[in-house]
């Protein structure tokens, strides 16, 4: 079974649902394939999330040793985006949580 219905978002490095129409509108068996890959992927999601929490405590680490301004401010931003993309990661993380299909619709 193919999983087209998931597309690589290259930010997050993961793969995302991206669905073409209503979740329940899909076959019983697809709708299962779908839940066991994207269970497969959320739970990758916290070990992902801990990389980019090393990143940013490295990051941190050379700001404060930084006296450039310049390069202070690019390492800020740099931060900021490890920020978001630990945060996006959380929101998908939470998307199925709390229910037992692939609830995206919310997200999407």
């Amino acid at each position: 079974m193919s999983h087209s219905c998931f597309i690589y978002d290259e930010r997050l490095d993961i793969h995302i649902p991206l669905l073409d129409r209503p979740f329940e509108d899909y076959h019983l068996d697809e709708r299962l394939a779908m839940i066991e890959k994207w269970e497969d992927t959320r739970g990758r999601i916290p070990t992902k999330v801990k990389m980019l929490e090393r990143e940013i405590e490295g990051k941190l680490q050379e700001m404060n040793e930084e006296s450039d301004f310049e390069l202070s401010c690019e390492l800020n931003g740099e931060i900021a985006e490890l920020a978001s993309r630990i945060n996006d990661l959380h929101i998908w993380y939470r998307t199925n949580q709390d229910e037992h299909s692939l609830s995206v619709k919310r997200h999407l």
